[in-house]
């Protein structure tokens, strides 16, 4: 059995099998995971990670395809981490992205990994970011990570991706979606699919004009394409303006975005690995079980209960 800085190793020189198995290993949250992650982490910042999210219906896994192909056709390696619903059932992916794009599975070039959400607010995996980690340190040149599309937490994929697609299509109420789930401040690229539907050009209009009514001014204009992932139309339109967008954020402002994404990162790590150990402190000394006993009694409330415990650990300090 392979010991964990060989599977990293093997990782970084791309192997399949190896990038399959450590994903699966920080998916299942495994006593590895941590290990893998921090062996990765000198061998990240390779690949453009871009973010494709928007309102269910929208056609965003059919687009997702279509830019692999085309990605493909200009020899880039593509890594897709497609987050699905989790099936009440077996709480694996529901949707089965893999299955939608069966075709791609045999070029050596692409690595498709769907992952169910298994309840997890904001339409992606807790281990998404992670997996996005493995593929970047793999040597993929392209990363792309296909939301559920759950709502007005799908603001999250800000944490992990450097360009952020949303797409949305005519007859969806798209106006309404899009306000609703604050993408109009997330969205580096807005993509008005099923172009060929009536009431396209109202549609890139009405976005058009809530993205000059947004508060937040930056120097990236917000662009807007129109495509028909069906038929591939306006893909290759769209590959140009996320590159285009590359090529702004390699100007300096990528820099800024990757410090908030670290900051943010590092504040919810010790948020949560000082809970982690309070808890189980906490649980070691017994003094959990009467924190809740006192809870259910209604002489203490939750929160309460936690400024107390925190109050006391400070007063030790």
């Amino acid at each position: 059995m392979r010991t964990t800085k060989q599977l990293v190793d093997a990782v970084v020189n791309g192997e399949p099998r190896s990038i399959a198995r450590a994903i699966t290993l920080v998916e299942n949250g495994s006593l590895e995971a941590q290990e893998i992650s921090s062996r990765l982490f000198p061998h990240l910042g390779k690949a453009h990670v871009i973010g494709i999210t928007g309102p269910s219906g929208a056609g965003k896994s059919t687009l997702v395809e279509k830019l692999v192909r085309k990605y493909r056709e200009r020899s880039r390696t593509v890594g897709v981490v497609a987050v699905d619903p989790t099936s009440p059932f077996s709480g694996g992916a529901f949707l089965g992205d893999r299955i939608r794009m069966q075709d791609l599975s045999t070029d050596t070039g692409v690595f498709i990994r769907s992952m169910a959400t298994r309840h997890n607010p904001g339409g992606l995996a807790k281990a998404t970011k992670d997996t996005v980690r493995i593929l970047d340190a793999s040597g993929k040149d392209i990363v792309i990570v296909e939301t559920v599309g759950a709502g007005q937490s799908e603001v999250e994929i800000m944490k992990i991706a450097q360009t952020i697609v949303v797409v949305l299509a005519p007859g969806l109420g798209d106006e309404i979606q899009a306000i609703k789930a604050g993408m109009m401040e997330i969205g580096d690229i807005f993509v008005i699919n099923k172009a060929d539907r009536e009431n396209a050009n109202k549609a890139a209009t009405d976005i058009q004009s809530m993205l000059e009514l947004s508060s937040e001014k930056h120097q990236w204009k917000p662009a807007i394409v129109k495509t028909i992932a069906l038929t591939g139309e306006g893909t290759i339109q769209l590959s140009e303006k996320i590159d285009e967008h590359r090529k702004y954020l390699e100007k300096g402002e990528g820099k800024i975005r990757q410090q908030r994404i670290l900051e943010a990162e590092l504040m919810e790590a010790i948020r949560q690995k000082a809970a982690e150990r309070i808890i189980q402190e906490l649980k070691k000394s017994g003094r959990f079980s009467m924190l809740i006993s006192r809870i259910l009694r209604k002489e203490l409330d939750p929160l309460t209960a936690a400024e107390k415990v925190l109050g006391e650990r400070m007063n030790k300090g």
